[in-house]
């Protein structure tokens, strides 16, 4: 069997993959700074993971977020008031073609809108006619001017724009989302993805996403597959929410999505107060925290995910965000509150606080999701 990869960034992985035709690319981890005039600010505190990709001929370059809780590609225009660095110029592409439709997208905690259009993405590998939104900058609405970028989110973003990698029902206008295109022209032989996040901060790799494949160096034992219950978001059911042993969420189950594209993990609001109460943790600044030294007496808390434990010791729930005036260490949760309303929610939202701990394999093909611990 002949195996092809496709170089991006920092190097290639070893042919022990399980699909014959795999792109892999390395992310950065990084965490916002938006008092900050650089492209990218890498950071140990792994909040943020960004890879690159190219649109247009010739190529013009991008950092995006690979994002598995939405499913358009959107980077900015010339136009853009935001900071990010890559900023995409349509009359210097020689393959882009204007859809013009205007759109308007929300995220969890920002907006966007602008225009489609139409050209070669390239993410490891070129895809050919790849419909994507670029966003302009004005604020005032669609109504005889243009479109607008508003907040602060992608204003101070360290990343240029976001990659869906979630289901097609959720993108925008019908657009058929990256991965999709990836599958429809044959660019992977198993339409399946994977992402290993490397939460080790004396690493200079931030991680992995692989496109066509899974990496078992990144993993112990072996992959436990969960089905997806809902298609849209990569959407699955959680049994119970453990906190030192004991039951104390989720009693009688519930919906939970993996999402890269969420830093934390988010739940409603009720119940992730009480969570903060169960770790010991405090609001401060908006934040909930913890002193450090205490990281030793707190309780695990575990997701019981199709029958399988998904332990997360304090280490892995909380970060260390800064000292205190009195030189104390402080630690910041790892859960926050976010009420998602019906038909969508209640969710929980699995971030890349699970994901780090977890290496995440999503199944197009068979409409599972694959977890395993992530080897230290």
């Amino acid at each position: 069997m002949c195996y092809h990869f496709s170089r991006l960034l920092l190097y290639l992985a070893p042919a022990f993959l399980l699909a014959p035709c795999c792109s892999i690319l390395h992310l950065v981890s990084a965490i916002p700074e938006t008092n900050s005039a650089h492209c990218k600010h890498p950071s140990h505190s792994r909040m943020e993971y960004f890879g690159q990709i190219s649109i247009g001929t010739p190529p013009q370059n991008f950092t995006v977020l690979f994002d598995t809780g939405s499913s358009n590609l959107w980077v900015p225009s010339i136009y853009c008031v935001s900071k990010a660095c890559g900023k995409f110029e349509p009359s210097e592409s020689s393959t882009y073609s204007k859809v013009g439709t205007p759109f308007s997208i929300q995220y969890g905690t920002g907006s966007l809108s602008g225009i489609i259009g139409s050209d070669q993405v390239t993410v490891s590998r070129p895809i050919s006619h790849c419909s994507f939104l670029v966003g302009h900058h004005d604020s005032r609405s669609f109504s005889g001017s243009a479109p607008k970028e508003p907040g602060n989110t992608f204003l101070d973003a360290e990343f240029d724009g976001i990659l869906g990698l979630a289901y097609p029902s959720l993108a925008v206008d019908g657009i058929n989302p990256v991965f999709d295109n990836m599958m429809a022209q044959n660019l992977v032989d198993l339409p399946i993805f994977s992402v290993y996040m490397n939460r080790n901060p004396d690493s200079s790799v931030g991680g992995e996403l692989l496109f066509g494949g899974f990496d078992p160096s990144h993993f112990s034992g072996t992959l436990n597959w969960v089905p997806v219950t809902k298609q849209g978001y990569w959407q699955i059911q959680l049994d119970n929410i453990q906190v030192g042993g004991t039951v104390a969420f989720c009693a009688e189950g519930c919906q939970a999505i993996v999402d890269t594209g969420t830093s934390l993990i988010t739940g409603p609001s009720k119940e992730i107060k009480e969570m903060q109460n169960y770790i010991g943790a405090v609001p401060m600044d908006g934040e909930y925290t913890v002193e450090c030294n205490n990281l030793n007496v707190m309780p695990d808390v575990t997701f019981t995910i199709n029958g399988n434990p998904y332990t997360l010791s304090p280490q892995a729930y909380t970060l260390m965000v800064q000292d205190n005036s009195d030189g104390m260490a402080l630690c910041t949760s790892g859960f926050q509150g976010l009420n998602m309303q019906p038909p969508a929610g209640p969710l929980w939202i699995l971030g890349d606080v699970f994901i780090g701990q977890f290496y995440s394999v999503f199944d197009r093909g068979n409409n599972r999701v694959g977890l395993a611990p992530v080897v230290p």
